[in-house]
């Protein structure tokens, strides 16, 4: 019988305890949670310019999992083709350890070609989605790392390549 009552007092202590936590963890107003971050990028080369800007933000449900949109915007100038790529996207984040993250991010963007080859004019204009599923270090609130599209084919016209690395950081 002893052992029951020091059971439902130690269960007592262990439910206050997690309903004082997750008080204070509520209390925090909706902005305390919000961290806001993303990318930008500059390249130049011979007859070859390309900038991009991709702001995000994400809800920490808990410091394990958040998840929040971002906005992108990418412009590449390469001989006499422009490309501008503007989009959205949609991220999550878990992190079962502080340094490592695991991420998914679908991402759709719309691509506006156009180019000026031997007196003719190329016109393109299409819809490119991507399903990223990522992993990497994470250092406060930065991330380093890798993702993969699972969606890519060999004729995706924005990326060469499946798998793309990543800095990613939030504030």
């Amino acid at each position: 019988m002893k052992s029951i009552s020091k059971l439902y007092i130690i269960l007592l202590f262990i439910v206050f305890g997690i309903a004082s936590s997750q008080a204070q963890f509520r209390s925090d107003s909706f902005w305390d949670r919000v961290s806001f971050g993303g990318g930008f990028g500059l390249n130049f080369g011979n007859d070859y310019f390309a900038a991009n800007l991709a702001p995000s933000a994400i809800y920490n449900f808990n410091p394990y999992f958040a998840a929040g949109p971002g906005l992108s915007y990418a412009y590449v100038k390469n001989g006499s083709l422009k490309s501008s790529i503007v989009g959205g996207s949609i991220i999550a984040l878990a992190n079962p350890l502080p340094i490592i993250q695991l991420s998914a991010e679908f991402e759709e963007l719309y691509v506006s070609q156009r180019a000026n080859w031997d007196g003719g004019t190329f016109t393109d204009d299409f819809w490119n989605s991507a399903l990223f599923l990522g992993a990497g270090y994470r250092s406060g609130p930065v991330t380093i790392g890798a993702r993969y599209n699972i969606l890519y084919n060999d004729d995706d016209a924005i990326y060469t390549s499946a798998i793309m690395p990543f800095i990613r950081f939030y504030f």
